[in-house]
Formats: C-alpha cells, structure tokens, sequence
C-alpha cells in the first residue's frame, strides 16, 4: 500500500445549483477555493444521470444513461489534480422511486437539490496513469 500522512485543511458545506452538473460544480468550487486535496460526500436529487461502469477485462468505462428523476443517496468522492485541472472522482448510489437502485462511478448529472460536505487535505495529489489498471490514480 502507497500512502503519505495529509495535515488537516478546511471544510465547508455547500448547497449544489438545481439545474448545474453535480460533478462539474464540485470541480469548479475545488479550482475557485484553491483545493488541491479532499474528500466529500452530498446527497440530494437529480433529473438524470450517466454512470460510468469500468470493465477490468477491457480496461475501459463503459456509460450507462438515466434519464429520470433518482434520488441521491449517497455521493462521495475526492477531489485531486488531473492532467490541467481539478477531478472529483465520485461514486454515487441512486435511487427510483420503487427503491430499486443504480450506481458506480457517475459523470454527469443535473442537480436537482444537492448538499455537500467538503473536508481538504493541506497535501497536493496528482493522479497519473497506473499501468497495471490503466486507471488514472493517485501518485504517492
């Protein structure tokens, strides 16, 4: 295991833009505030939904769309450096009303109602090609 000892940072909670990308709005906040580090977790509502699913055999996200109303019930995720930017690695689970449930590794969705817990780390981690997963992990 490859780890390195973080300092703790700020933390903040927010209320996610109804209508604005779930994702997009954490990355944003993260390059607005200056995070370099962090972890989060929100829950809420959104409109629709596309969850990425990565096939270890392949090597490859495959996109699965939902284009309903679901229930957050659980977000989670870091906040790390990516190439030229900030990435909001996030996993969620999703709710239909019938209770059934779809999750993974979500790209996009619209928000409709969001709150967040951010916590910082006082550390910079960057993610960068594994070779083994031919994920983008983080480089400790």
């Amino acid at each position: 295991m490859d780890y390195q000892r973080v300092e703790d940072g700020r933390e903040y909670v927010a209320r996610l833009e109804h209508g604005e990308d779930w994702r997009g709005q954490i990355e944003s906040f993260a390059e607005t505030e200056g995070i370099d580090a962090a972890f989060f977790y929100g829950l809420g509502a959104v409109s629709d939904a596309t969850v990425l699913f990565y096939d270890q055999d392949d090597k490859e996200y495959y996109a699965e769309r939902f284009d309903e109303p679901l229930e957050v019930t659980t977000a989670l995720g870091n906040i790390s450096h990516l190439g030229d930017g900030r990435f909001a690695h996030t996993h969620a689970t999703l709710s239909r009303p019938d209770g059934s449930m779809v999750g993974g590794h979500l790209d996009s969705a619209t928000v409709f109602a969001g709150e967040m817990y951010v916590r910082e780390f006082g550390a910079h981690l960057e993610r960068e090609r594994d070779e083994v997963t031919d994920l983008d992990l983080w480089n400790l």
